[in-house]
């Protein structure tokens, strides 16, 4: 009890402050005397010391920013020496806490006050969570000095077993702050006390975790950049023992970017764009891969002609032979060339070459059936302008991306198909040909057709930006020919971007010419023979396009020639014929078999098609060009009790409408055609096109339908002389339709001689060639009346007279 008494008894103690330092009961910390506050406290102690037994004591009182703390720790004075520096110093032990109280007198210059002890009374035995709390601090500690090293300070921390000494002891460690060892100081409470320490470490450790991750991160980069930065060197020593060996001098032009770019004849704002590409470039770092982005982007941009220009040949009289040399026909295309280069001449004469930005480049729309020489005449123009040629295939192309070029930021990049066009030539003005632009596709990569808009629009093109190169790619100097089959397959906003060329198909005379002049002589080199060997007679030629062949180009009859003079060329190497020989018409047959294309007018009467009633000639128009199309109608036997309209033939809904519109023509004025139509209610009434695979729509074979129909029911034969095309009314009119030289093309070439067309498609026959018309009689007719006037045989012959037929 007695010492219990005197653990609360007042004392009297001289002040010895800590600034910015923390003592804790249980540490020992060595002081440094030649401050004058420490000197003045300790001799007060020593001097306090003399008259009352133990060793000098004074109170430890941490001040912050001049301010002390509430709390204190009474210490004791063990020895008075030199610190390891030599300076006076002094050694203290701090024993218990004290809490500070009011002022006093002391002997010396030190400042006294008194103090209590404070209580630090732990319940024995400790309670299970203060227990695990001790295990907790015991393990953090452990870990923390393990991880410094401190192996000798283990075993001490672990043979702690007093709560209050176990929390002071946490005083030693660096990591905590001023305020946080105050906080140690003033909790009274050795489990809180232990707590906060517990937590304080805690969280240092999980700080440390963090760093050392981090550090260990850094340390591993440093490590990589540091080998890859001597790998790297390495590989740049041999690469130069490499260039000695092969003589070559280090540093080469082709290797530095900058230097190529600022060498190169570039337009400024391509200049600029380029520069800043090599800066990225030379700020990226070897094994990034925009680095190989970047070098791909300036090799294409330095191959690309920014200002190569041909020359164009402004010898309008000599392009003009030089396109009738390579193209017989094609009298448009060849029109409209010879005009586009007399207007350039004009032009660079007054000193007009470019006016708003934009030059005089072209886009025309050569659309016409397969064979007429469309992509063989771009190289015409190419060659008739002195300009170089490039073609560009759009068959079958759906990517949106092949037109525009990829973002330079996907794998495998490239430029558009235009841009890679230009670079290709070599030159900015090159003639361009979009081959088979009708069979662009659409998907989900977008609509290449649409991006087209841009590239065929003069008022656009001047400024044209491809994804890849992103920069403006001047195209107004570029002729753009653009070839189609079908012209509906073109979209109308491409479409009204270009000027329309059509290319209907050759005549006879044409295709004799294109034969003697163009394929007969390429095919006699591919056979391995010479003009002297073998010659064909201008008839065999005749008989070789119209009875062989029955086409709007010329392919399939430069297959036969070919086909023609392979037979000789191994007959003669057979030793069955002698050469030189004179291929005749006569000699056709014994070598390639028999026509497949005989004329109905050259056929027997009873052969044709028309030898019955209900079976007329019509024309179309199809991809491959002008076609003739054949209708046939039938009734059903009232017996079968069939009624109504059977339409066969895969015909499209137009075709279907122009049927019912047809028979109900008929039925409506029958009996103003002395047409017994009466058989039309009771009867089924079949209307059929041959070649059912074939689909069909449109409305030009509506007055066909109606012939046959009127010539099934009044028993009068359709002449075989006779072919037609036109869309009838319910009220008999004849209405215009398209296609009209092809279709009269086709009729020439099947040997017709009559053909009926609309009155109000009279003016398209200007555009029909001269030798065509002359050989066929054409009636222009606004009235169904008419048209069976004249197609139908008269009652009284039961069939029609025959007609001589020129074919």
């Amino acid at each position: 009890m007695a010492a219990e008494s005197a653990a609360f008894t007042p004392l009297t103690l001289p002040v010895l402050p800590l600034d910015d330092e923390v003592v804790l009961p249980g540490m020992v910390v060595p002081l440094d005397l030649s401050d004058a506050e420490v000197r003045a406290a300790v001799e007060a102690a020593q001097a306090a010391a003399r008259s009352e037994p133990g060793k000098p004591r004074v109170l430890l009182v941490p001040r912050v920013d001049g301010t002390y703390a509430k709390t204190g720790v009474l210490g004791t004075v063990e020895q008075v020496g030199r610190l390891a520096d030599g300076d006076p110093g002094a050694l203290i032990r701090g024993r218990h806490r004290v809490s500070i109280g009011a002022g006093t007198t002391g002997p010396g210059a030190a400042l006294w006050v008194e103090g209590t002890r404070v209580d630090e009374t732990v319940p024995d035995p400790l309670p299970g969570q203060v227990t695990e709390l001790v295990k907790e601090y015991k393990a953090l500690a452990t870990a923390w000095l393990r991880k410094r090293g401190a192996w000798q300070v283990v075993d001490r921390v672990q043979a702690i077993e007093d709560v209050s000494a176990l929390a002071d002891n946490s005083g030693y460690s660096p990591f905590l702050t001023t305020e946080q060892k105050v906080e140690l100081l003033e909790s009274a409470d050795p489990v809180e006390r232990l707590k906060l320490a517990t937590r304080q470490l805690r969280d240092h450790l999980a700080e440390q975790d963090v760093a050392e991750t981090i550090a260990k991160d850094v340390q591993e980069g440093v490590d990589k950049q540091q080998r890859e930065f001597l790998l790297r060197r390495q590989l740049e020593a041999v690469r130069k023992e490499l260039r000695e060996l092969n003589g070559e001098q280090e540093g080469e032009e082709s290797d530095d970017y900058r230097a190529r770019v600022e060498a190169a004849d570039l337009p400024e704002k391509v200049r600029e764009a380029a520069l800043k590409e090599v800066d990225k470039l030379e700020r990226s770092s070897d094994q990034s891969p925009e680095g190989s982005w970047i070098r791909t982007w300036l090799d294409t941009v330095l191959e690309m002609p920014w200002n190569e220009r041909t020359e164009d040949a402004y010898d309008i009289q000599g392009a003009q032979a030089v396109l009738d040399a390579e193209h017989a026909g094609l009298e448009d295309v060849k029109e409209r060339i010879t005009e586009y280069l007399a207007v350039r001449k004009r032009r660079v004469d007054r000193g007009l070459g470019v006016v708003g930005g934009r030059r005089g480049g072209a886009v025309l729309a050569l659309v016409g059936p397969p064979g007429v020489g469309k992509t063989s005449l771009g190289e015409s123009v190419a060659h008739a302008m002195g300009r170089k040629f490039v073609r560009v295939a759009l068959g079958g192309v759906r990517d949106e991306a092949e037109i525009r070029g990829h973002r330079r930021t996907y794998v495998g990049a490239l430029p558009g198909r235009v841009v890679r066009a230009i670079k290709e030539a070599g030159s900015m003005n090159p003639v361009v040909l979009l081959d088979e632009i009708d069979k662009v596709g659409s998907d989900f990569r977008g609509d290449p057709a649409a991006a087209l808009l841009e590239v065929l629009d003069p008022a656009q093109n001047h400024t044209f930006r491809d994804h890849y190169l992103e920069v403006e790619l001047d195209l107004s100097d570029v002729v753009f020919l653009a070839t189609a089959n079908v012209l509906e397959a073109i979209p109308e906003a491409l479409l009204d971007r270009m000027e329309l060329v059509r290319l209907d198909g050759y005549t006879e005379d044409e295709k004799i010419v294109i034969a003697r002049d163009h394929l007969l002589p390429r095919q006699l080199e591919r056979a391995g023979l010479d003009g002297d060997e073998v010659k064909v007679e201008e008839g065999a030629l005749r008989k070789l396009a119209g009875e062989y062949t029955r086409e709007a180009g010329v392919r399939t009859l430069e297959r036969s020639i070919a086909r023609l003079l392979r037979k000789i060329a191994a007959q003669h190497e057979l030793g069955e014929r002698e050469l030189p020989f004179t291929i005749t018409e006569d000699d056709l047959r014994a070598l390639i078999g028999r026509p497949h294309h005989v004329p109905e007018s050259a056929q027997d009467p009873a052969e044709r098609r028309t030898s019955v009633p209900g079976v007329a000639t019509g024309l179309a128009v199809t991809g491959a060009g002008g076609d003739v199309l054949y209708v046939e109608a039938s009734l059903a036997d009232p017996e079968t009790g069939a009624s109504g309209l059977t339409l066969t033939g895969q015909l499209g809904d137009v075709m279907k409408e122009s049927a019912q519109i047809a028979l109900s023509f008929l039925r409506s004025r029958g009996a103003e055609l002395e047409l017994p139509v009466a058989d039309l209610k009771d009867r089924g009434v079949h209307i059929h096109f041959p070649a059912g695979a074939v689909p069909k729509d449109g409305p030009s074979a509506g007055i066909t339908m109606t012939t046959a129909l009127a010539s099934l029911l009044s028993g009068r034969l359709v002449r075989t002389d006779v072919a037609m095309t036109g869309e009838v009314s319910l009220t008999g009119r004849v209405l215009p339709i398209g296609g009209v030289k092809q279709k009269l093309l086709a009729a020439h070439r099947a040997g017709v001689t009559t053909v009926i067309i609309p009155k109000r498609n009279e003016p398209d026959l200007d555009d029909v060639p001269a030798e065509v018309l002359d050989k066929l009689d054409v009636h222009a007719v606004t009235d169904v009346r008419q048209v069976l006037e004249l197609a139908l045989a008269p009652a009284s012959s039961g069939a029609e007279p025959e007609v001589p037929v020129a074919v």
